[in-house]
């Protein structure tokens, strides 16, 4: 294993964003597949949408006990076994021939995924200085929106062509080689970890002791407004085009890869500008305006031109505030409960997505997509007021000075490079 302070940055960045890609792509992938996946196992929706479910609650509680885990054996291993394990559940997913193996392979799926959502974001926060956590944040987290642009049509492609399982086998290379890349180049930081054994009674210790703090809770609550929100907006969207506006399937697949190149631009910018101007400006302001296009555009969108235009914007508002979000989180807690918090987040955040989807199911039969995007809007305004006053924004220099944490020198400049340097 490489030294934190002689390892290279870009390197490890790379490794993030090709775990992410990966990982991301093959969650999304499912939702096309789907008639590919009933073609050939006979199944029907209900048990078709199982296989999310099981992905989403899999993950969540995965996220809850891996999260406090890695603060206590460090975010490399824990990045390590979730990569091995995701890539080999992708390759074993070309064995699963019938409807009960391929459930399993999405429940395990689900397993690395909690793994690696919550240890990405807290190993950034462990080997990144604060005033640099933005930057590095939002390349990581563009790798999410380059599998939807990339990664998502050549895996429809291959599975109408060769069936549901292919897609799964081309992501499972990715993976792989993102667990030799952390293997070999990524290091343990030089973080504060939990000496005391993991223990259940320990866990629910490490839990209590972290929502005593208001800060905390109100990051936690901002993660539940941020998926309650995009789920009311985003999960009948598809169907209200389609069916009221008139815009073609094509055309709405092509709507979700304008809005994942959006997502690609704003990220990594969202990240960079808010180690200039602070976190919370970018997180509030963002959460307003997407919470005006959300309210707006049931009443603007009258055919695919300009629902293209309202998506790709929202798209960059979405992606703009993630990092600066997930960097002023990293700086809520000391290193060893840094993995707790963004594991609770991050499980939190599914449940709040599926909460989202379920309020949208509701109010869609009843009183259309007016009232989704109504809701959606409304979590959004609740998220800025949330953060805007229940979240500190805290100085570089008091993130640095915390006797908490373990490191003593940063292991890049404190000059963030441009976004034309970054992988």
């Amino acid at each position: 294993m490489s030294n934190p302070n002689t390892s290279n940055p870009y390197l490890i960045l790379f490794a993030l964003w090709l775990m992410m890609f990966s990982a991301s792509s093959q969650l999304v992938i499912m939702v096309p597949i789907l008639p590919e996946i009933a073609a050939s196992l006979g199944v029907n929706a209900f048990w078709r949408g199982m296989l999310l479910t099981a992905y989403a609650l899999s993950l969540g509680v995965s996220a809850l006990i891996t999260g406090p885990a890695s603060d206590r054996i460090g975010r490399r291993l824990i990045l390590l076994y979730g990569t091995s394990l995701m890539a080999v559940t992708l390759v074993l997913h070309t064995v699963a021939e019938n409807y009960v193996l391929l459930f399993s392979m999405r429940l395990l799926a689900g397993v690395a995924g909690g793994m690696l959502t919550s240890g990405s974001v807290a190993y950034v926060g462990d080997y990144f200085p604060y005033e640099q956590r933005g930057w590095a944040n939002g390349w990581v987290m563009s790798g999410t929106a380059f599998g939807q642009v990339a990664g998502i049509p050549i895996g429809k492609v291959l599975a109408a062509g060769f069936g549901y399982r292919w897609p799964f086998l081309m992501f499972a290379v990715p993976m792989a080689l993102s667990a030799v890349l952390i293997w070999r180049y990524v290091p343990q930081p030089d973080a504060d970890l939990d000496e005391k054994r993991l223990t259940p009674s320990r866990l629910v210790e490490k839990y209590q002791s972290v929502l005593q703090g208001t800060d905390a809770v109100n990051a936690v609550l901002s993660y539940l407004l941020m998926f309650s929100g995009f789920g009311l907006f985003t999960s009948f969207l598809p169907t209200w085009l389609e069916s009221t506006v008139g815009v073609s399937s094509y055309e709405i697949a092509l709507l979700f890869a304008i809005g994942g190149t959006a997502n690609i631009l704003a990220s990594p910018l969202g990240g960079q500008v808010s180690d200039r101007i602070g976190r919370k400006p970018i997180v509030v302001w963002a959460s307003l305006a997407l919470g005006l296009l959300m309210a707006v555009a049931p009443l603007y969108i009258t055919g695919f031109m300009i629902a293209a235009v309202l998506f790709f914007l929202a798209m960059g508002l979405i992606g703009i505030r993630v990092s600066p979000l997930q960097s002023l989180i990293t700086a809520l807690v000391p290193d060893r409960q840094r993995g707790l918090l963004m594991g609770l987040a991050m499980s939190v955040g599914q449940a709040g997505f599926g909460f989202g989807s379920f309020v949208a199911s509701a109010t869609y039969a009843a009183y259309g997509y007016p009232s989704n995007a109504a809701g959606g809007a409304l979590a959004m305004v609740a998220m800025a007021a949330l953060v805007y006053w229940g979240l500190p924004e805290p100085s570089p220099q008091s993130v640095r000075d915390a006797p908490t944490n373990g490191r003593s020198s940063s292991p890049r400049s404190s000059e963030s490079p441009s976004v034309a340097e970054a992988p």
